[in-house]
């Protein structure tokens, strides 16, 4: 049954890239890894020589160049973006596949986004997913402005179609790994994050990321929830951030010096950040039951190196927050491109 599943917890920009490259990378043999939802978030990791890539449309994952790249029919492709990472990575086109039915986001759709005022209302990216979506829905009706564009139909992207449902199958049997890396957070989630209409245009769930990619959940044996010590929402009204605060504070309570504020990747505007909020992450892990857990951003609150001392601020912020979602805490980002495993200690409830 290898499938894994990365998915985020809270309101995207939780480390999933690099979650999803970490598992690639502890994988023993050939890896697919399966790129759902759209170019509206940007997943972020660094390569074997350190070099740091900020990616739209190609999954982090596959950032090595060593892993076959599946779009399925649940992926939204900006044409453009995809064709400039594909260039950039240099990557073996051979090694990638696009579903006949993935979605093709176009002109239109960006700009019926901007033109609806979705992009001040809903602190959208005005990137066209919703529309794409939107549009895919409405299955040519006559009275839904915008048509939907499938990869099938678009000159560009015919060297890279291939039947993906059957390739993935294919590769099951072979008992090839394949990690399907999710977009955005539990926050967000159109169907059951809490937050509508302030949410994205699709399900952010474990399920949701399994039936966009076409595969059985009967394969699947590895779901991986990432969350961060300090949430995010992107700028604007975008929604709720319960304990919503300020990037100074944070730093303050740090005690480091440096600048800590975060921009989107899409928009490059500045990130709104919150208090670490347990019962939103109680409500993801009851709707995706991970297998792991990943805490990411701890450098925020501490050094890796207190993660052994029993009276630090990182033993407490961990306890902390085991006690707020009542599940233990499996692996530690501290910086961007490393995981720490749990430590062989016991951390006070």
């Amino acid at each position: 049954m290898p499938i894994s599943i990365v998915v985020g917890g809270q309101f995207g920009s939780e480390g999933k890239g690099k979650v999803a490259l970490e598992i690639v990378r502890r994988t023993r043999g050939p890896v697919t890894v399966v790129r759902v939802g759209g170019p509206n978030s940007g997943h972020t990791a660094y390569d074997r020589n350190g070099k740091k890539w900020a990616l739209r449309q190609m999954p982090a994952a596959c950032i090595d160049r060593n892993v076959d790249v599946v779009f399925p029919a649940g992926s939204y492709l900006d044409v453009e973006i995809l064709l400039r990472e594909i260039a950039d990575l240099a990557y073996p086109a051979e090694r990638i596949f696009i579903s006949h039915f993935a979605n093709v986001i176009t002109e239109q759709h960006k700009a019926w986004e901007t033109n609806a005022g979705l992009i001040s209302a809903i602190g959208s990216t005005g990137s066209g997913v919703g529309t794409a979506v939107m549009a895919s829905v409405a299955r040519e009706a006559g009275n839904f402005p915008v048509n939907a564009l499938h990869a099938r139909d678009h000159g560009l992207l015919q060297p890279f179609l291939r039947d993906t449902t059957t390739a993935l199958h294919n590769g099951l049997q072979l008992d090839r790994r394949i990690v399907v890396e999710g977009s955005q957070g539990f926050g967000l989630s159109l169907l059951d994050g809490g937050y509508w209409p302030k949410a994205t245009a699709r399900s952010t769930t474990a399920a949701a990321a399994l039936a966009e990619a076409g595969v059985s959940p009967r394969h699947v044996d590895d779901i991986t929830l990432v969350i961060r010590s300090f949430p995010i929402r992107v700028a604007g009204d975008s929604g709720p951030l319960p304990g919503e605060t300020t990037w100074e504070k944070i730093r303050e309570r740090s005690l480091r010096t440096d600048d800590l504020k975060e921009y989107t990747t899409v928009t490059r505007k500045l990130r709104r950040v919150g208090e670490f909020d347990g019962e939103l992450v109680r409500r993801a892990i009851r709707a995706n039951a991970p297998h792991r857990i990943v805490l990411n951003h701890m450098d925020y609150v501490g050094p890796v190196q207190d993660l052994d001392q029993p009276t630090s601020r990182v033993r407490s912020f961990v306890s902390e927050v085991e006690t707020a979602i009542n599940q233990k805490i499996d692996w530690f980002g501290f910086d961007p491109l490393s995981i720490v495993e749990r430590p062989e200690v016991t951390f006070s409830r």
